[in-house]
């Protein structure tokens, strides 16, 4: 499970404590594909929280609840029987890399919202992990077209240190949304915080907004 008093965890507080890495400065993607306060890398990094677990595709599961009208409990097989997809993008982290031209493969999240079907009081996702952590997003941008579940990363399946065998891929916000070994998605009519927005984290997430940090 997630340990709130973990390294990491003191560590990115103190940074949102601080306001670190913020530059004051706002562009749009139209205009610079890097947002603000970022650095381009050509490796990818690894963060977590102290925990990678290993879950084997026989055991795997992912949830669907909440607000859905046809909740699904998918095993593997189930889940490599959905439509597949490839999407190719960028990705941001709020330690401040960015990494471009990632190409992944599949399920888009739309092909999954078209088989779950969220109620029409549904407007935000809760996301939660094999570890115990959890994010939100707003609905809208769970949605969109290049967003993905994605099983595999340049043409190989995501290793366990990067969230495999699953991991969500919403490339226009800070990475931390993008949750790791994802075991369950759950549709709510109202916003409710995750494990990093708990800890001083915007409830958003826009990089070129820099939406690093809470407003409260």
């Amino acid at each position: 499970m997630c340990d709130d008093e973990s390294k990491l965890t003191r560590t990115k507080r103190q940074w949102a404590d601080q306001g670190k890495f913020l530059t004051g400065r706002i562009t749009r993607p139209e205009t610079d594909r890097l947002p603000p306060g970022q650095h381009l890398v050509t490796n990818w990094p690894v963060l977590d929280l102290g925990q990678q677990p290993i879950i084997r595709p026989e055991s795997w599961r992912l949830d669907v609840k909440g607000g859905a009208e046809n909740p699904v409990s998918f095993s593997w097989t189930d889940f490599l029987a959905l439509p597949q997809s490839q999407k190719l993008s960028d990705i941001h982290c709020v330690t401040t890399w960015s990494r471009y031209d990632n190409r992944w493969e599949g399920v888009s999240t739309r092909d999954l919202l078209d088989v779950v079907v969220p109620r029409a009081e549904a407007n935000f996702v809760m996301l939660t992990s094999y570890d115990g952590y959890t994010t939100n997003l707003p609905l809208a941008d769970f949605a969109v077209e290049d967003a993905i579940l994605a099983t595999h990363w340049e043409g190989r399946p995501i290793s366990a240190e990067h969230g495999g065998p699953m991991r969500l891929v919403v490339p226009h916000l800070y990475f931390w949304k993008s949750a790791k070994w994802l075991t369950r998605i759950d549709f709510l009519p109202g916003d409710q915080a995750g494990f990093w927005e708990r800890n001083g984290y915007h409830m958003r997430g826009d990089p070129w907004a820099e939406e690093r940090y809470s407003d409260d």
